[in-house]
């Protein structure tokens, strides 16, 4: 099991290949997900709001195929620790008391603002949007992210794509340096 743990915020677990890539980064061992079942509920909310043509209850599964890959992810019992927290959001307190009480290392989300380092650097906490993150895991295991990319396209149906496809799909899931700098090391592969 990874060392390294990342707590990951709804916002980063909506878009479905944004989503994938970070699970199966995590699957491939560079880091440890966490979440709590607030955020999956947010997630679901949210994928609901989105997309409200999804067959009913597509949302809810996918919070459970998250949970039964990642049986340690869920951090629960951090409600106590929400009321010390001041967050510019208050509604996102929960995020950093799961985070704490989960004892990540940092929180990813695109939502910077909301997690301001001023707050969070006194606790131990660090924030990477999803971008960053990512462009963190290729620096520091470059074929094994690429090899996630690669598995992760060819697992991908309804419609199959190519890496180079799941790359653009990325881009615009909000990781385009990401799927830039990973676009560029598949060239150089090939």
């Amino acid at each position: 099991m990874a060392r390294y743990s990342a707590l990951l915020d709804a916002c980063v677990l909506v878009p479905i290949s944004l989503a994938d890539t970070l699970l199966r980064i995590a699957e491939a061992g560079l880091y440890r997900p966490l979440w709590s079942e607030r955020i999956l509920d947010e997630m679901v909310a949210a994928i609901v709001a989105v997309h409200p043509a999804l067959p009913s209850g597509a949302a809810r599964r996918r919070a459970s195929v998250m949970q039964s890959s990642f049986p340690d992810a869920t951090v629960a019992d951090w409600q106590d620790l929400e009321a010390g927290l001041t967050l510019p959001d208050p509604d996102d307190r929960h995020v950093v008391a799961a985070a704490l009480q989960g004892r990540a290392d940092m929180i990813v989300t695109a939502n910077l603002r909301d997690f301001p380092a001023d707050v969070l650097d006194p606790i131990g906490l660090e924030v990477q949007d999803p971008d960053t993150f990512l462009l963190n895991q290729l620096d520091l295991e470059p074929d094994l992210t690429i090899a996630t990319l690669r598995g992760q396209a060819a697992a991908t149906r309804r419609p199959a794509i190519t890496t180079k496809v799941l790359l653009e799909h990325l881009a615009k899931c909000g990781v385009p340096r990401f799927a830039s700098a990973a676009a560029a090391q598949l060239w150089r592969e090939a």
